[in-house]
Order: structure tokens, then sequence, then C-alpha cells
């Protein structure tokens, strides 16, 4: 649905050139949960900006449903950008609006009659879940319903995509996960495509079925999610799913495994095999779970000891049972 061909965008200050989007390439089908995530400054929201041509690529081709945009007259471009929606981090509501008012604002900038936009406008309110709400004014509503209101806002134009960005960042865990579940329901309900631009990889591991990691400006690694989870690539992939900053990285010195397994595995007592066939104890460093989709992953880091021999039975029992692992920094 939307293919991007060696994007690139670069910005001209008064002093440099700054080369925010480097050469990428992607291929968005129909129906995905597309997650683009990188640290800040990797170039996220330039390239979201670019794939709907709120910023030109300096170079490099943008496709959508194969037509390229640069190819496209002022008129036509406008025509399709109805197809492309957008949400934001800020909401970006009108504050002197209602929120039925402000999910008829595109409509009524597009023309439609305003008893078929209020209509509209209340059927998308009761679908993401604020029918009670549509008189209540922005000042008037949490931040999660103004999330809401801005993704009715969005669909009042039946998009067939719909880019997030860092449409979370400014949530509770518990509004976020409420509004990534709301994401999910859209995508699967009413078909439309969802491209998720984030830092967070806790959001990519909920919402998302493929992502792509940029780093500086380019894409360090992409694919499905549950493969760039149990066996990252690239250095920024790995410090997204183990942040150097947190608590599970700040281990005391020493060798230190990542043991990642699914859904299929976890009822396996692997440490407690691990501790009996090898003759060695390891201390868990830290452990958590995950759903990725519709199935559980897991993740564990050992602290190894300190004799070669130990280490070297550990990897061969891990090896002979299909436990995925890598040796990590810490």
């Amino acid at each position: 649905m939307i293919e991007l061909c060696h994007v690139t965008k670069t910005f001209q200050t008064d002093h440099a050139s700054v080369e925010a989007v480097r050469d990428v390439s992607l291929t968005i089908e129909k129906g995905d949960i597309f997650g683009i995530i990188g640290l800040s400054g990797a170039g996220k929201s330039t390239l979201v900006r670019c794939i709907n041509f709120l910023e030109v690529p300096t170079s490099g081709e943008v496709k959508f449903k194969g037509t390229s945009l640069s190819s496209l007259s002022k008129k036509e471009l406008l025509e399709t950008r109805r197809s492309i929606s957008m949400i934001f981090q800020g909401f970006n509501l009108l504050s002197q609006r209602t929120a039925l008012k402000n999910v008829c604002y595109p409509m009524e900038i597009a023309g439609v009659p305003k008893k078929e936009a209020v209509a509209k406008a209340k059927e998308l309110l009761e679908i993401v879940g604020l029918g009670d709400r549509m008189n209540n004014y922005p000042a008037q509503l949490s931040g999660g319903q103004k999330q809401r209101v801005a993704i009715a806002r969005a669909l009042a134009m039946n998009p067939e995509v719909l880019l997030c960005d860092e449409a979370t960042s400014a949530l509770d865990p518990n509004t976020t996960r409420a509004i990534l579940d709301l994401l999910a329901e859209i995508n699967k309900t009413m078909g439309v495509t969802i491209i998720v631009i984030t830092h967070e990889m806790k959001v990519v591991e909920q919402i998302c079925n493929k992502v792509a990691v940029l780093d500086r400006g380019s894409v360090a690694e992409t694919g499905y999610v549950k493969d760039i989870f149990m066996a990252p690539q690239s250095a920024v992939a790995r410090d997204l799913i183990l942040p150097k900053g947190s608590e599970a990285m700040s281990a005391p010195e020493g060798r230190i495994i990542r043991l990642v397994f699914n859904g299929s595995q976890s009822d396996e007592p692997i440490i407690s095999g691990l501790s009996i066939e090898c003759r060695t104890a390891v201390s868990i460093q830290a452990a958590d779970t995950k759903l990725i989709g519709d199935k559980m992953y897991g993740q564990m880091l050992l602290r190894l000891p300190e004799d070669e021999g130990s280490v070297q039975r550990i990897y061969n029992y891990l090896g002979t049972r299909g436990i995925t692992f890598e040796e990590v920094k810490v």
C-alpha cells in the first residue's frame, strides 16, 4: 500500500546541511500495524511527514497504492491526503469546539452536508467510547479522552491509512494500553492500515505486527516484531529491547546472557533443568514476559558462573533445547 524507495530528507541550516532521513526503503502492506521506532533524533517524525508529503523528500520516491506522490498535482495530493490521516502527541483539538464539532471539522472543510457530518461524527464518537461526551469541550476531557476525539476526527474522512506520531507519549500507562487496544480494534474492524511512530518498544510489542528500527535517519533493521524481539541484529534494537539505563542492565560485573523463549517453551523448567544438568548455579538478574500479537514471549537475563567449563555446559544445554540466547554487555 505504501512504498518508500531510497527516501532522503535534508534540511539546510545557516551553517550546514542536516540529513534527517537517509536512504530509507520500506514497504507497508494493507492491513499492517507497522511500527517505526527509534531513539530521540532518529528521524521518525520527519519520515512520517515524508509519507504523506507534508515534507517533500529531497530525493527518493514515496508511492501510495502504486502512485508516486511526487507525480501528483496539488489538487490530487490534497485528495490523496484524505486517505492518509494523522493523529499527534498533542491532540491538536480546537479548544472552542465541542468533541462533536471537532470531529465534524474535517468534513466541513471537505464540503460534507452538515446533517451527514453530524451523523458521522456521532457514530465515530460512539466507536471510540465517547458517545456521552460529544458535547464536552477539550478542557473538560482527560488526556485519553482527547486522544479518542482526535482518533475519531482522523477517521472522519474514511482514511485507508492512519499515521500515529507519538500518539500515546503524553498518556499514562493504563490510558496508553486502552488507546492502543482501540487502534488495534479499528485496524481489525475497519481495515485501516496503521503506522505507529514511537520511541517505546512496549508500544510496538503491544500493537504492531511489523517494525522498522531507525538509527540516525537510516533503517537499522526491519521485520516482524516477534523476530526482532527474539533476535535483534542491530545495536539500537538491542538498546530498545533492553535499555542501557534500566535496572536490568545495571547488573554487577560479570558475563550476562539473555534468554528468549516463546509461548510453547514457557512451561518448561529451563532454569532448574539447567542447574541440574550443568551442575552449576546461575543468578537471575531480570525476567519479564510480553504479549506480542496473540502469543506470549519472555526474556530472562542470567549471570553466568566464572569458570569457562560451566559456561560451555550451559551454552550446550540451551543449544540442544532450541532456546534462543545471546551474550549481552552491561
